[in-house]
């Protein structure tokens, strides 16, 4: 009835029964309010996931022939502004499948290195020579070591870029005037020589120090960014894939989630890029410390952290990455959760994620310091980037590598691991079996719980997925994945009823799903994929106080019940729930 009475008042009185097209955050808008829109459009059957452009599909019929649309390239959809009146005929047309609102997006290791084990991999000669990584995020700045091992001038091993950012122009290839793709690029591909051998005396090396960079800029100066941007950067790097052999994709950005993953335009588009064989891995967001939630309604719910992933970390196809804290030590033994790292289980798909964690606090990464002009190099004490100026007590070395924190950070060091395991084993691995072996072969030693100050914090697998990065693991897993078999994160379920009880969550996977819900014998099953976390067996963490488990609570209703809870803003606020995935700068401490 809430939504008939809206309609009405926006003139949509034929909507009834149309409204599952309309996304949420669209049934308030008002007859003659205009909104930026993308509307995904149905694919003719056995073309999804290919098949024709998105500029080769009809316009809708409910828009005019002169109407100002802008076609994605393999995402099948458009962009346009349409008045509030306009939306019932366009959810009526059969061509539409789902309209949402252009969203804002917002941006979400000298010891970590070490602690995953890349420094390990490196010496055995695991570089990521080849492989090409997009980087959807604000740019990829002038740095000298995201240059190849010659440091000379021209050697920049990022190969293409691209802005996707309104009104703006590319007036040299080396602008990044936030700061964070850098620091993301650094974290992946730092080579930790060129910068090392002129001014500072600690180098920083990434992950895969020889990998080449695509940067696709879809975030602006304040770290802002639309739906419409990310899309069209991840169709980029789909046709760009076998000029600059991409076969990673990093988002650490993200934004609040409005519907089931099935609709949301951002999951179809990071699915799309999965199933062209691109490894997408997205960071988890940076909502952990989310104690209590309170609705429209003034009603509070507390969720200590959970169900707080963001889009598209919510998709079940992707790696979602959370971050851990190193400590300040070169071992994971000393490791634990990062107080802010968002948990599961996801909005709406109740969907188990985060998939494994790394570390995100306190790392340390390259920052722009200048940019070309022509061959001219221009200082940082004429350019200058958001975050150099925001956060200038994180500078090191001379100002050359600024230390950040969050599930930005943390993404990064899986994508980076992704590009070893496609150097290693090969162009034919499948982003499903990278995607497996990082899961199955992340280490399973934490301890049940783990203290922030006040905040305790539950290592369960809403918290910490199937575990810790290891990349000499990741590396060594020489175990077989059948081909077809995508590797879903799956889905949890509550099962007890009303009267609570110990062990009332149980996961679900897809039939069709690489991993399964059976012993520890069967090699992807639960047991041997997320360890001891999982919730059904002798190795249970949790009791009856715990958020989801017990129905006395009043965050069970919004993690357990009616999913239109997470509609009404309930999480994010009323504004447009941007969160970001880093920029904490100060982190746990």
């Amino acid at each position: 009835m809430k939504l008939t009475i809206l309609f009405c008042t926006a003139g949509l009185t034929a909507m009834l029964g149309q409204e599952t097209k309309l996304a949420p955050d669209l049934w308030n808008v008002g007859a003659e309010d205009a909104v930026d829109v993308i509307i995904q459009l149905e694919e003719p059957r056995g073309e999804s996931g290919g098949g024709r452009r998105g500029g080769q599909f009809p316009l809708p019929r409910a828009l005019s022939d002169n109407q100002k649309v802008t076609r994605f390239g393999q995402f099948p959809g458009l962009l346009t502004r349409v008045k509030g009146s306009a939306l019932a005929a366009l959810a009526q047309d059969s061509q539409v499948k789902y309209i949402s609102p252009d969203r804002e997006i917002s941006s979400s290791t000298q010891f970590a290195i070490p602690a995953i084990g890349a420094n390990v991999a490196q010496s055995y000669g695991f570089t990521g020579a080849g492989i090409g990584i997009a980087v959807i995020d604000s740019g990829i700045g002038f740095h000298h070591d995201l240059f190849d091992n010659t440091c000379t001038q021209g050697s920049e091993r990022t190969h293409y870029v691209e802005t996707f950012l309104p009104g703006k122009t590319m007036w040299d290839k080396t602008y990044d005037g936030y700061g964070h793709g850098t620091h993301v690029a650094g974290i992946i591909a730092s080579n930790g020589r060129c910068t090392a051998d002129n001014q500072p005396t600690t180098k920083f090396i990434g992950v895969a120090p020889q990998a080449n960079l695509v940067d696709l800029q879809v975030l602006d100066e304040t770290g802002k960014g639309t739906d419409s941007a990310v899309i069209r950067a991840i169709d980029r790097a789909i046709e760009l894939k076998a000029t600059h052999n991409i076969r990673v994709m990093n988002l650490s950005l993200g934004r609040r989630v409005f519907e089931s993953y099935q609709k949301d335009p951002l999951c179809q588009a990071v699915e799309r890029a999965w199933r062209a064989g691109i490894v997408v891995v997205v960071a988890a967001g940076n909502q952990g410390r989310t104690t209590v939630v309170t609705d429209k309604a003034g009603k509070q719910y507390t969720i200590n952290g959970y169900g707080s992933i963001g889009s598209p970390g919510n998709d079940p196809f992707v790696i979602t990455v959370g971050a851990t804290r190193d400590m300040g030590t070169a071992t994971r033994m000393d490791d634990v959760m990062a107080s802010y790292s968002s948990k599961g289980p996801t909005a709406f798909d109740r969907i188990v994620k985060p998939d494994l964690v790394a570390p995100g606090n306190r790392i340390l990464s390259t920052i722009s310091y200048g940019r070309l002009v022509g061959n001219v190099e221009v200082g940082f004490s004429i350019v200058q980037s958001s975050l150099r100026t925001s956060f200038p007590e994180n500078m090191y070395n001379l100002g050359y590598y600024l230390e950040l924190s969050g599930t930005s950070m943390a993404a990064p060091l899986v994508s980076g691991t992704a590009a070893l395991l496609v150097q290693k084993f090969g162009p034919n691995i499948t982003p499903d079996a990278i995607k497996a072996k990082l899961m199955k072969s992340a280490s399973k030693s934490f301890p049940a719980i783990s203290t922030f100050g006040t905040q305790v914090i539950q290592n369960d697998m809403f918290t910490i997925g199937a575990g810790y990065l290891d990349v000499v693991a990741a590396l060594s897993n020489t175990d077989i994945v059948p081909a077809g078999k995508p590797a879903l994160s799956p889905t949890a379920a509550y099962t007890c009823g009303t009267a609570g009880g110990t062990r009332c969550v149980q996961i679900r996977h897809a039939t069709n799903s690489l991993f399964t819900a059976t012993s520890s014998t069967t090699l992807w099953g639960n047991r041997n994929v997320w360890g001891g976390s999982v919730l059904w067996g002798d190795s249970v963490l949790w009791g009856d106080s715990v958020v989801w488990g017990d129905s006395r609570n009043s965050g069970f209703s919004l993690l357990w019940g009616d999913s239109v809870l997470w509609g009404d803003s309930v999480l994010w606020g009323d504004g447009a729930g941007i969160f970001p995935l880093s920029i904490l700068s100060r982190g746990d401490r």
